[in-house]
């Protein structure tokens, strides 16, 4: 088990190191306010709008994540060349985040998710989307914006920050994992379904257990850790992935490594507000952790410490690195 100084290290060597995020990014828009009456017109509560907010989600949310830890995020993505867009960038601004890796594309439009927040729950999403993957020339654009990055950056990581959108296609795929083989620099996916199996050759693999069990198309319990262990290594083979982690919520993580039997990692009890941007602080600390070259299991132990912290908040928000460090300290006494 590591010492109080091991982590003390741990977190001070993510400081300065470089982290590439290739994803799709979204804008987190919420109206909080308060229900105290059921609407006259349908059976529905109607929530009086106290506040407004707009945040940064997806894989922006991971440079959030990044940035939080110490580390220096560079986040590349497309976005549309719309309203929202504006928005968007005007928030990289403001948190301080590098604009370069970001694309305007007037043929899309920029991802928003708006969330409805009464009484401090979540009680509607509205998506406003596209997730046509991009076209050829958009694809060859976002292809050699990042290979510059990557010539020009001394990149320690990267993340593939997946959901569904179009901005990754096998094109995007397949260029950066062979580009990172080539420049030795390790690899982390957090994948989404339609893409699952164009992911190969890699060092890290963080699907959620639905995303698993869809993406192999199995039905099984999360709980039957066997089975789960057994399905982990045929798929590790198939893709040449050496550690392969599955989020299980409220059972904790399960890991396995190519050259071992995966091991389940069980959550801490907590109080629960909002699972919303858990991946992105998971995926965050996995691959800074990745640089460092921590054990799976220890990388494991971790982020499920993160990601639970995350999820006691409600709506995305990054991590808080100190309470990190006080709650794993916690735990050694």
């Amino acid at each position: 088990m590591l010492s109080k100084e091991d982590y003390q290290k741990i977190f001070n060597s993510f400081n300065n190191k470089k982290v590439l995020i290739i994803g799709d990014v979204m804008l987190d828009s919420y109206l909080w306010g308060k229900v105290e009456r059921i609407s006259p017109e349908a059976p529905v509560p109607v929530v009086a709008v106290t506040k407004r907010a707009e945040r940064l989600g997806g894989a922006a949310n991971v440079a959030l994540n990044i940035k939080a830890l110490g580390a220096e995020p560079i986040l590349c993505s497309v976005i549309g060349d719309d309203n929202k867009a504006d928005i968007f960038i005007e928030l990289l601004k403001k948190s301080n985040l590098s604009c370069k890796g970001i694309i305007k594309n007037n043929e899309r439009k920029t991802t928003t998710k708006f969330r409805i927040i009464g009484n401090n729950a979540q009680m509607l999403r509205v998506d406003e989307e596209d997730d046509k993957y991009l076209n050829k020339k958009g694809s060859e654009e976002f292809i050699s914006l990042i290979n510059n990055i990557l010539i020009d950056d001394n990149i320690d990581v990267i993340i593939f920050q997946d959901y569904d959108k179009g901005i990754i296609n096998k094109d995007v795929i397949d260029f950066v994992t062979s580009k990172a083989k080539e420049m030795n620099i390790p690899v982390a996916v957090d994948p989404k379904k339609r893409n699952f199996y164009a992911y190969r050759n890699l060092d890290f693999f963080k699907p959620n257990f639905k995303e698993f069990s869809e993406g192999l198309k199995e039905d099984f319990d999360k709980k039957d850790i066997e089975r789960l262990n057994g399905l982990a290594k045929e798929f590790q083979q198939k893709q040449n992935i050496k550690t392969l982690m599955v989020t299980l919520s409220e059972d904790g993580v399960f890991i396995k490594s190519d050259k071992n039997d995966g091991v389940l990692i069980p959550a801490r009890q907590r109080s629960i507000a909002d699972v919303s941007g858990a991946g992105d602080t998971v995926i965050s600390i996995v691959a800074l952790c990745l640089v460092l070259k921590l054990l799976p299991v220890d990388i494991a132990f971790i982020s499920n410490i993160a990601g639970g912290l995350v999820c006691e908040h409600v709506g995305v928000v990054p991590i808080d690195k100190q309470r990190l460090i006080d709650e794993i300290y916690k735990l050694l006494k």
